[in-house]
């Protein structure tokens, strides 16, 4: 999943050092964020993940899913399936997202008491993905070309040197469908990859933040990593979503069927 707020690994302590990436002259903070959108996005990948929904007061339920992800033809955008095993509430639950570059994302949703696949517009983003803190926009990405970006500062998180980068909706249309005024990204250095985000909302109140750990390089021929453990927090309701991925495989040959509203359908 592309949650790079962006959101949204082995531990970090882990992670295998690499170097710096190299640009022919010095990045602007958009041509950063555009370069670290695609580190996560593998020709192809299958995985499993175990989402787990705590609520203020410590209570968890969890929820199991399997997905797949796979690159268009144009090499940019991707197309991403989530299916949710278990529990029996959410079962056969299935979301499929597909980027755009040059137009509006397509965002579908199929719910098995309805037996019905509902197709999603631009003002759904902000939505909440599946009762998750993460929303159907942050996990599909954010368009780089709808923010203004400024680079705050340079400094560590998470032991690794990091650029933080302010985006702000260039539109009220933008703020609208994300959800967010504003964004503060950091970007670790070393390999462009977006490991926090704090979210303000339409209002210009905090309303999230994000953590990406347990890094990994699942391509090295192609510089690709994913994070194994993404988390949200909404800081308006105490709410906190954890997804702890498994067994992500990449380059896979993943089927073009797994993203058409007819395999969304199948029980």
């Amino acid at each position: 999943m592309n949650l790079r707020v962006v959101l949204l690994a082995a531990s970090v302590a882990a992670t295998p050092l690499v170097a710096p990436l190299a640009f022919a002259a010095e990045p602007s903070p958009a041509e950063i964020v555009q370069k670290s959108l695609s580190v996560n996005k593998m020709l192809d990948s299958t995985s499993d993940a175990t989402f787990t929904l705590i609520n203020k007061s410590g209570q968890e339920r969890v929820r199991k899913t399997f997905g797949v992800s796979k690159l268009e033809a144009n090499g940019e955008d991707n197309m991403r399936m989530t299916r949710f095993m278990a529990p029996a509430d959410v079962k056969g639950t299935v979301s499929l997202l597909i980027e755009h570059s040059a137009g509006e994302d397509d965002i579908w949703i199929y719910l098995p008491a309805l037996k019905k696949v509902r197709r999603l517009v631009s003002s759904n983003k902000k939505d909440s993905f599946v009762g998750t803190d993460f929303s159907y926009g942050d996990v599909i990405g954010h368009k780089v070309a709808e923010w203004n970006y400024k680079l705050l500062r340079e400094e560590q998180a998470d032991g690794a040197d990091c650029y933080v980068i302010e985006a702000s909706a260039k539109s009220d249309e933008v703020r609208d469908n994300s959800g967010y005024a504003k964004r503060v990204i950091w970007i670790r250095k070393d390999n462009l990859f977006a490991i926090k985000g704090d979210m303000w909302d339409e209002a210009g109140q905090p309303v999230k933040k994000f953590h990406m750990t347990e890094l990994k390089e699942v391509d090295a021929a192609h510089h690709k990593w994913q994070a194994m453990k993404l988390e949200a927090e909404n800081l308006q309701t105490g709410h906190k979503t954890v997804i702890a991925f498994e067994n992500f495989k990449v380059n896979q040959k993943v089927r073009d069927d797994f993203f058409t509203t007819r395999y969304m359908e199948k029980e």
